[in-house]
């Protein structure tokens, strides 16, 4: 780690120590509200990451350094005896066919979460860890969401440019994890998702040697996990999700629904995912085999009720709604452009053939920054009839005003051809 970087680190420590000078007693208020007002033991970590995350974010704090420490205070935290947070049994709750579930209190959990975030703190302050945590290479992305028309935004994304600092990974292969979740029916399931998804993905065995696999089991596990928490809650919703996970030079892609991730590479579009939507004819065939139908109502709908045929979440027609994972894998070559991801209030309306196009113009509009590439496609998607919530995530795998030089080159090149 660099000196730039160090002085980052104590810089931010210094601020964040003087304003959690004092740790959070059991009748302060907590600075964030958490998720759920309970959780399960496995759902601690996801939850107190998701909300370390956000608190130092909120206090822009380096990611690489806001990943680690999270990661340092959830470990403290899990070596706790949390017992003592347990919520009073509820026997109206719990039926004889089914196994106890344990729910601990999430306010208590969380003031002890962040208690050891201000623990770690006071100690990096005095003397960073040694060898200390790396930023992993600073990667550009450009993110935008809206709720548009619609009531309720019920879509939800994740950015981990420090995968491996937030949960402690040390093979030596960096990862980057990014998502793209639309729910519906409530943000419930897209929530769930995006909180647990990425923890219970670092938690497989099969991580470093097949992450497709590990994918697979992550959206099914994830399934599971959200069901017991609907049923405690009443929960009905349901969502869709892309996730991909960039590990040195190999791109792993999985999906469940119609939200959709495709790559550019040297201004081509790079299609790596077919959507599931009832209408695809294998999954006409797969729900018709189960014994269910898809019909037309404005749109194909399995069983005349959700217009997508996979997903996490949506119950009450499962398994005719999937939660079985699709994946692919490609090899970076080096001359990929960026990856996006996006729900299909975005794609319903832009096919993939006319991304590459799309960005150029943004880019064009801001002399190659970037930033703002994906405020312009939700822009184009609105434009062109998008009533729903648009989320896009561009991940730059190269400096974007390279591009823009590349496509400049590449038409004067053909000018001076002719």
């Amino acid at each position: 780690m660099g000196t730039k970087e160090q002085d980052e680190a104590r810089e931010f420590l210094k601020g964040f120590v003087e304003e959690f000078r004092n740790p959070l007693g059991p009748e302060d208020p907590l600075p964030l509200a958490p998720l759920s007002r309970k959780v399960t033991q496995e759902e601690v970590k996801g939850e107190s990451l998701e909300l370390g995350l956000r608190l130092l974010s909120a206090r822009h704090a380096p990611s690489w350094l806001s990943a680690s420490m999270c990661h340092a205070a959830v470990s403290e935290l899990l070596k706790d005896d949390l017992s003592p947070l347990h919520c009073p049994k509820d026997p109206e709750q719990q039926s004889d066919d089914e196994p106890e579930v344990v729910l601990l209190q999430s306010e208590p959990v969380q003031r002890l979460f962040i208690n050891k975030l201000r623990e770690v703190g006071m100690a990096w302050q005095k003397q960073l860890p040694s060898p200390a945590p790396c930023s992993s290479q600073s990667r550009l992305c450009s993110v935008h969401a809206i709720r548009n028309t619609r009531r309720k935004m019920e879509d939800r994304h994740v950015i981990l440019t420090d995968f491996n600092q937030l949960f402690g990974l040390q093979d030596g292969v960096e990862r980057e994890y990014y998502a793209v979740f639309d729910g519906h029916g409530g943000v419930d399931a897209a929530t769930y998702a995006a909180t647990h998804l990425h923890v219970i993905l670092s938690q497989q065995e099969e991580l470093k040697s097949d992450a497709a696999t590990a994918f697979k089991n992550t959206f099914i596990q994830t399934d599971d996990m959200f069901k017991t928490k609907a049923k405690r809650e009443r929960m009905r919703s349901g969502s869709t999700g892309v996730a991909v996970l960039l590990a040195s030079d190999r791109l792993t892609v999985a999906w469940l629904g119609d939200s959709q991730v495709m790559l550019v590479r040297q201004g081509e579009p790079v299609i790596l995912m077919d959507p599931h939507k009832p209408e695809r004819e294998d999954e006409k065939q797969r729900i018709e085999d189960l014994g269910g139908c898809i019909a037309f109502m404005g749109c194909w709908r399995v069983n005349g009720t959700y217009a997508v045929s996979r997903a996490i979440g949506d119950f009450d027609q499962k398994p005719y709604v999937s939660n079985a994972a699709d994946c692919s894998s490609v090899l970076l070559k080096g001359d990929e452009d960026y990856i996006l991801l996006a729900c299909d209030g975005f794609f319903d309306v832009v096919r993939p053939v006319e991304v590459p196009g799309l960005v150029q113009e943004a880019l064009r509009e801001t002399d190659g920054s970037g930033e703002k590439a994906a405020h312009s496609l939700v822009n184009q998607a609105k434009a062109a009839g998008s009533s729903d919530n648009i989320t896009v995530l561009l991940v730059f795998l190269r400096e974007p005003r390279k591009l823009l030089h590349s496509e400049t080159g590449s038409e004067t090149g053909s000018k001076a051809g002719n």
